[in-house]
């Protein structure tokens, strides 16, 4: 899991708890706690799959572009970091002639394979709106 998952999930409800639905990129990375370009270059990737639309000029920023509680974590995941449970390296060589070294690589694959499927599954269940509404549950208690 990468960090530009959680800026944009982070973006989408305060996007979403906003009254007019509509904050720059400066606004965003001041409450994410990050830099305003990292925010700009995962949003940029939000526009392209069409979860926010952006407004030049005064008073422009991005705006959300879905519903909230139609958008899932799933969706999102999808767009910025599926896959990435899996590791860019893994023990073994396939050219091996040991059964635990010539297969580990495939094997781990699988492994990680089966845990991205699981995790997708998992956040099909949440939406931005729902997180919002945990938010608001939270800052009530």
């Amino acid at each position: 899991m990468n960090s530009e998952f959680i800026i944009a999930v982070h973006s989408l409800v305060l996007l979403a708890h906003r009254p007019d639905g509509m904050a720059s990129s400066e606004e965003i990375a001041s409450n994410v706690c990050t830099n305003p370009v990292r925010v700009r270059k995962v949003m940029s990737c939000l526009r392209k799959n069409g979860f926010v639309d952006t407004r030049e000029g005064s008073g422009g920023g991005y705006r959300l572009s879905q519903e909230p509680n139609e958008v899932t974590l799933a969706d999102i995941y999808r767009a910025l970091t599926a896959g990435s449970l899996a590791p860019s390296w893994c023990s073994g060589n396939p050219e091996s002639d040991c059964l635990v070294g010539s297969n580990m690589g495939e094997v781990m694959d699988a492994v990680f394979c089966g845990a991205d499927q699981q995790l997708e599954l998992y956040f099909e269940s949440i939406t931005i709106g729902q997180m919002l509404s945990r938010l608001t549950a939270k800052a009530k208690a």
